[in-house]
């Protein structure tokens, strides 16, 4: 090994001459995109069940369509565990531009694939195998992206500068809500059974050239000349030395990573449950979208100002309090402006929490290993928790019967995530 440490000092100097918003645009591009393919997927899960999942059963159909969205997140870890490792070793840029390539080249496969009454039981395959692809992708590009963008921010922005990471997940799911809603306006839902589902996967693939362009301009973060020689380096340490932080930063992903696929299941949770128009089911992702993208800067610079952790905690404890009485409120009143407003609510809640709970994540590692713990416990914990949150939301109103019972497992997962933000202890900066 040349070197244990990675020194945060090249970071600081080798961005200064990359003007901030471009630094803020690379990282987050990738982000967004992933959260626009996995809303848009989210969203289109009903007709995307009847283009490869056919069954003379509307509730099979919807799980069986659910569970291949969550089939991506099992490859999740290993792209974690393969690109974060790569970014320790060979620099955050490199791995940022193969994460959007591999990002793009998923979303195409899913756009053009024929559906089950064109090839059969391929179509279901390919389906699934593609969901593999983005996963691995997605899986390794939060680590790189929001450790390079903690450490080329000034030191009294870093909350902020990492809030952009949750903010730009909202802007994707915006986009996405924005997308599904100008559709559900244009066409009819048999239009978009046939053939209407398939465009907002085409429109995922054209973000990736801006996304590879703008990230190969960037100047890189990370001395190689002072990393592990090699990604077995990069683990052994990370798993030998740094296993408690890692332990307590995967603990710190369920009760966001549920929140947050909660606002996404907004609008399955409409139409199934609530019977709203389509329109107004990708309305709420629209609102979901604006509230997340505004409150994780909001708590960017709270945190800034006060505090990681306290940040961290206190909108996520608050979330935990009011969920429950928030969405009864629009079960007994299912109108439009009710989805609305307690959606916003919860979204703010989640995003000023979630936005610094990122930050938080890599200021407990120290550089040599930063972004193979940050990718690792994030790539983890959104596989088990974020990967089987559809199904279960799905699955528990319909054994239960009860439209309030996925909302439990957001308290739950909330209870283990602020336990994990009181244990979590920062990493003091290493000396330029």
């Amino acid at each position: 090994m040349v070197g244990s440490t990675v020194q945060d000092r090249r970071g600081d100097m080798g961005s200064a001459s990359v003007a901030p918003g471009r630094r803020i645009t690379a990282a987050v591009l990738g982000n967004a995109l992933e959260f626009y393919d996995f809303t848009v997927y989210a969203a289109f899960a009903v007709f995307i069940g009847h283009a490869f999942f056919p069954t003379e059963n509307a509730y099979a159909s919807v799980l069986l369509s659910v569970a291949t969205f969550g089939v991506g997140f099992i490859t999740r870890p290993l792209g974690g565990i393969v690109i974060g490792a790569y970014a320790d070793r060979a620099g955050r840029k490199p791995a940022m531009t193969l994460t959007i390539w591999l990002m793009a080249i998923g979303s195409a496969v899913i756009g053009i694939l024929p559906t089950y009454a064109q090839i059969g039981y391929a179509a279901p395959v390919l389906l699934v195998l593609a969901r593999l692809l983005q996963g691995f992708s997605t899986g390794g590009e939060m680590g790189p992206a929001t450790t390079y963008i903690v450490e080329s921010a000034p030191a009294s922005r870093k909350s902020l500068f990492g809030s952009w990471q949750l903010s730009s997940q909202n802007i994707g799911v915006l986009i996405g809500g924005i997308v599904g809603f100008i559709l559900a306006r244009l066409f009819p839902d048999s239009v978009l059974n046939s053939w209407g589902w398939r465009i907002p996967f085409l429109l995922g693939i054209l973000i990736a050239p801006v996304g590879i362009y703008i990230r190969n301009q960037l100047e890189e973060t990370l001395d190689t000349s002072r990393a592990h020689e090699s990604g077995a380096a990069v683990l052994s340490d990370l798993f030998r030395r740094q296993w408690k932080p890692l332990l307590l930063s995967f603990l710190l992903i369920p009760g966001a990573t549920i929140s947050q696929y909660f606002m996404i299941y907004a609008t399955t949770f409409a139409i199934t449950t609530l019977h709203m128009p389509s329109s107004v089911a990708f309305g709420s992702n629209m609102v979901i979208g604006v509230s997340g993208a505004i409150f994780a800067l909001v708590g960017g610079v709270l945190g800034d100002r006060f505090g990681l952790k306290a940040i961290a905690f206190w909108p996520r404890l608050l979330l935990m309090i009011i969920a429950y009485p928030a969405v009864l409120l629009v079960v007994h009143n299912p109108t439009a402006t009710m989805l609305f407003t307690v959606f916003f609510v919860l979204a703010a809640l989640q995003a000023a929490s979630g936005a610094v709970g990122i930050v938080l994540i890599p200021r407990c590692f120290p550089a040599a290993v930063r972004t193979a713990g940050l990718s690792i416990a994030y790539a983890v914990g959104v596989t088990i928790f974020g990967g089987s949150a559809q199904v279960i939301f799905t699955w528990l109103i319909h054994v239960t019967g009860d439209p309030m019972s996925p909302v439990w497992w957001v308290v739950v997962t909330n209870v283990i995530t602020l336990a994990a933000i009181l244990a979590l202890r920062e990493v003091p900066d290493e000396p330029s």
